[in-house]
C-alpha cells in the first residue's frame, strides 16, 4: 500500500531491533480498558454524500455553544472574536514559511511571534515569554520539568485547586520522567498547608489562580513559603482574560507561569487546537522549552527579527534539548497576537471588567435559587455553586430545558463524593441578562 509500506518482516525486524515481541507491547502503557477490541462500530464504507448525511444527522444532536445561554467554562471560554481576527491571520504577511528557519524571508511570522512574546510577558507580569506551546495543560507539565532541572530536585506538589486534567498531564509527563508528583485533594477554598509540605527534594509548588473553583487569591504568602525552602512557584491559569483584572502572578512572587491563551482570538473549536503561553524570570530563560524570538538589526541597520533561542532538540544536541515539544501553535498564536492588538490595554482591562461584571450578575441571581449555596466569594468570572443533589444530574436537567448550566464536580473528578455535588459556573460578556433570567428560571424549576 502507499501509505503502508512495511512488510511483515520489516515489521517483525524493527521490533526485535527494540526488543518487542508484537504491535501490541508498544502499547502496553495503554490501559486496557482504554484499548478497542475490534474495528469501531462503523460501516466499513459509504459513498460520499451519504458519509454527509450521517455526520449532519449526528451533529445535528449537538446541542451547540452558540445556540442557547452557555456557562460552560472550566478551562475552554466562549468569548467574542471579531471577524477582523480571521481576516487578518490569512493576509500574504503571514504565508510564510511554517517554521521560520530563514529569517530572509519570514519577517511577518518572526514579528508577530516577538510582538507575542511581549504581549504575554506583560499579561503575566514576568520578564521573558516563549513563543507559546500547544496548550495550558503541556505547558504546566514543560514548566514543573524546567524547575527540575532548575533546582536539581525531583518532586513536585500540586495544589489541590489546580485544573485536574492540568494535573494529569503534569502526572503522566513527569512520572515518565522520573519525578514524584504529589497531588492534593480537590476542596474549593482550601488553604494548603504548603509550609509542611513542601520539603529539601522538592523542586516546585503548581498552583492555579483564578482556580479551578474560580477562587482569587493572593499568591504571594504561598511564594514566600516555596522560596524559603529554596524550590519555585509555578502560577497557572486557564483564563486568561482574569490578567486584565487579577495581579499578575508575576507581581506575586511566580518564578514560572504558564496558562491558556484560548480566551483571546480562538474559539471553542471542540477543545482544541488552543495556544499554551509561557512566560519566566529572565535568570531562567536558558532553561525554558520551546523557542524565543528576538530583534536585531540587519547589514543595513534596519530592524528585524531572528530565532534567538531555540533550546529543543530539533536545533541542538537532543541530550541537551530542555523539550521535545517540536513547534509552538503558530496559527492560535498570530490570532492572540491580532486580537490582542485590535483591543490595546484599554480594551483589555475593559473586556475583564464586562467578564466580572456579566459573573457577578448571574451569582447573585443563582444563589437567591432555594437550596443553592455560593461556595466561592471572591471570583473573576467563574464560580462554584453548592446545589442540593449531584450535579451531573442538574446540568442534564438544565439542557433539557435549553440551558448549558456548567460543569459539573463529577466530571472534573469522576468518583469523588466530596464534589459530586458542586457545580463550576462561567459567564463572560457573550451573556445578556436575557440568558441570565433563562438560567435562573430554569435552576429553580429543576431544584423545585
Amino acid at each position: 500500500m502507499r501509505y503502508l509500506p512495511l512488510t511483515d518482516a520489516d515489521r517483525r525486524e524493527m521490533l526485535a531491533r527494540i526488543g518487542a515481541k508484537s504491535m501490541d507491547d508498544l502499547f502496553a502503557d495503554v490501559p486496557e480498558a482504554a484499548r478497542l477490541k475490534s474495528l469501531v462500530d462503523l460501516p466499513r464504507h459509504k459513498g460520499e454524500l451519504e458519509v454527509e448525511r450521517i455526520m449532519g444527522a449526528m451533529a445535528a444532536r449537538n446541542m451547540t455553544a452558540s445556540s442557547v445561554p452557555f456557562f460552560v467554562g472550566a478551562g475552554a471560554y466562549k468569548h467574542h472574536v471579531p471577524s477582523s481576527v480571521d481576516h487578518i491571520i490569512q493576509r500574504s504577511e503571514f504565508l510564510t514559511s511554517y517554521t521560520p528557519y530563514q529569517p530572509e524571508i519570514a519577517q511577518g511570522t518572526l514579528q508577530y511571534l516577538f510582538e507575542f512574546q511581549t504581549q504575554v510577558a506583560l499579561l503575566t507580569g514576568m520578564e521573558v515569554a516563549n513563543a507559546s506551546l500547544y496548550d495550558g495543560s503541556t505547558g504546566t507539565a514543560e514548566a514543573v520539568l524546567m524547575a527540575s532541572r532548575i533546582t536539581r530536585r525531583n518532586r513536585a506538589v500540586l495544589s489541590g485547586t489546580l485544573h485536574p486534567h492540568y494535573a494529569a498531564v503534569v502526572e503522566t509527563v513527569c512520572a515518565a520522567a522520573g519525578m514524584e508528583i504529589v497531588t492534593l485533594p480537590a476542596r474549593p477554598l482550601s488553604r494548603e498547608d504548603f509550609a509542611t509540605l513542601v520539603d529539601d527534594k522538592t523542586a516546585c509548588v503548581v498552583v492555579q489562580n483564578p482556580d479551578v473553583f474560580g477562587s482569587v487569591r493572593d499568591l504571594s504568602p504561598i511564594a514566600d513559603i516555596v522560596h524559603g525552602k529554596g524550590a519555585l512557584m509555578i502560577a497557572a491559569f486557564t483564563e486568561v482574560v482574569s490578567l486584565g483584572a487579577v495581579t499578575p502572578p508575576g507581581h506575586m512572587g511566580a518564578d514560572i507561569v504558564v496558562g491558556e491563551g484560548q480566551s483571546i482570538g480562538v474559539g471553542l473549536n471542540f477543545g482544541g487546537p488552543y495556544v499554551g503561553l509561557f512566560a519566566a524570570k529572565q535568570q531562567y530563560l536558558r532553561q525554558m522549552p520551546g523557542r524565543l524570538c528576538g530583534e536585531t538589526v540587519d547589514a543595513d541597520g534596519r530592524r528585524g527579527y531572528v530565532l534567538t533561542l531555540s533550546t529543543r532538540e530539533q536545533h541542538i544536541r537532543r541530550e541537551k534539548a530542555t523539550s521535545n515539544i517540536c513547534t509552538n501553535s503558530g496559527l492560535m498564536s498570530l490570532a492572540f497576537t491580532i486580537h490582542m492588538s485590535l483591543l490595546g490595554e484599554r480594551g483589555f482591562t475593559r473586556l475583564a471588567a464586562l467578564n466580572h461584571e456579566a459573573a457577578c450578575a448571574l451569582a447573585s441571581r443563582l444563589e437567591k435559587v432555594p437550596g443553592v449555596e455560593l461556595v466561592t466569594p471572591h471570583f473573576f468570572n467563574e464560580f462554584t455553586l453548592r446545589l442540593p443533589r449531584p450535579a451531573h444530574e442538574v446540568v442534564h436537567a438544565l439542557a433539557g430545558k435549553g440551558v448549558l448550566g456548567g460543569v459539573p464536580g463529577a466530571r472534573l473528578w469522576p468518583g469523588e463524593k466530596a464534589v459530586e455535588n458542586l457545580l463550576v459556573v462561567a459567564a463572560t460578556e457573550v451573556n445578556t441578562e436575557t440568558d441570565r433570567v433563562k438560567y435562573e428560571a430554569a435552576l429553580t424549576e429543576v431544584l423545585s
